[in-house]
């Protein structure tokens, strides 16, 4: 296990297992509790560092720290000190003064979690920089396609959309590739980052031919908001192009999974059939994501290697 969580990347596939293998093991120690609480970081303080709006990983970093009974301090860049011109550094050694132990960091640029693990003494967890990395939906997407699929060697995972803009696509061919499966990317030719020949996935155009027998689709967000160009004619153009409806759903293998990071742009990548259909685990990924991140910040700052609990 690292000392940080920065990159998918830097797990093995022993150090992923373990993650995945502790999360299963605190949902069953949380199953059937009246207080979902365990005192395992008690006394531990843990500091969601938000440069950028993100409701859903804060929340869920938030309720998984307190749900390991840490102390939870929660730092928006809106309204504080960083809007008056201070430093990542000087926030950084902020909250080396004040004793966090973890720090979750979502910033807008790639990289700024990397930069501050150097600054700070405490773990550095990234929960999205820019278009780089999000190592913990990664880890919540391979846990749940591990408990509907099992091992995933040689599993067809699909990823479609926005690769070019998607954090969470890189960050999961990453950790999908080390834990054996096969990933395909389909995207318009202008949403595939340059360079992602180098990366462990085939790229395809052809949406239903990678739909066809595949064990898992993830659909990705298309982030209007890091489009500064045009990138597909309208948004009808893109649906029928690389949009996922009923029909798409019934080329995937028969006990396959549709998956989505969300927020959705319903009607445009996913159709609502499909989203809220058969073999849907969007919402499933979602409370997956709480208790993976809860296995990340107890094996970081507990030191138990063995996931004992």
């Amino acid at each position: 296990m690292p000392r940080h969580l920065l990159s998918a990347g830097d797990l093995t596939r022993g150090s992923a297992e373990l993650i995945l293998d502790t999360a299963e093991r605190i949902d069953q120690a949380m199953a059937g509790r009246e207080v979902r609480k365990l005192p395992t970081l008690r006394g531990r303080t843990v500091v969601n560092l938000f440069f950028e709006d993100s409701t859903r990983t804060r929340i869920s970093f938030e309720l998984a720290a307190k749900r390991l009974s840490a102390d939870v301090i929660n730092f928006s860049a809106k309204g504080s000190s960083v809007s008056k011109g201070e430093s990542l550094k000087d926030t950084a050694w902020t909250l080396q003064a004040m004793g966090a132990d973890a720090v979750v960091c979502r910033h807008s640029a790639s990289g700024a979690p990397q930069q501050l693990s150097g600054w700070v003494d405490g773990h550095v967890i990234n929960a999205g920089d820019g278009t780089h990395e999000h190592p913990t939906q990664a880890l919540l997407d391979a846990f749940t396609l591990r408990r509907h699929l099992g091992r995933l060697d040689g599993r067809r995972i699909v990823v479609v959309g926005d690769v070019l803009h998607s954090r969470v696509a890189r960050s999961n061919v990453l950790l999908l590739s080390t834990l054996g499966a096969q990933v395909t990317l389909v995207a318009p030719p202008t949403l595939v980052p340059v360079g992602v020949d180098a990366w462990p996935a085939q790229v395809s155009y052809d949406l239903d031919g990678a739909l066809t027998g595949a064990d898992a689709v993830m659909m990705l967000r298309v982030q209007r908001e890091r489009m500064s160009g045009a990138f597909f004619p309208t948004e009808r153009e893109y649906s029928r192009g690389y949009g996922l409806d009923e029909r798409r759903r019934a080329l995937l293998a028969d006990d396959a999974i549709v998956m989505h990071p969300g927020p959705m742009n319903r009607g445009m990548e996913i159709t609502p059939g499909v989203a809220d259909g058969v073999n849907s685990v969007i919402v499933e990924q979602v409370a997956n994501g709480v208790t993976v991140r809860m296995a990340v910040l107890y094996l970081l700052l507990s030191g138990e290697m063995d996931g004992g609990l």
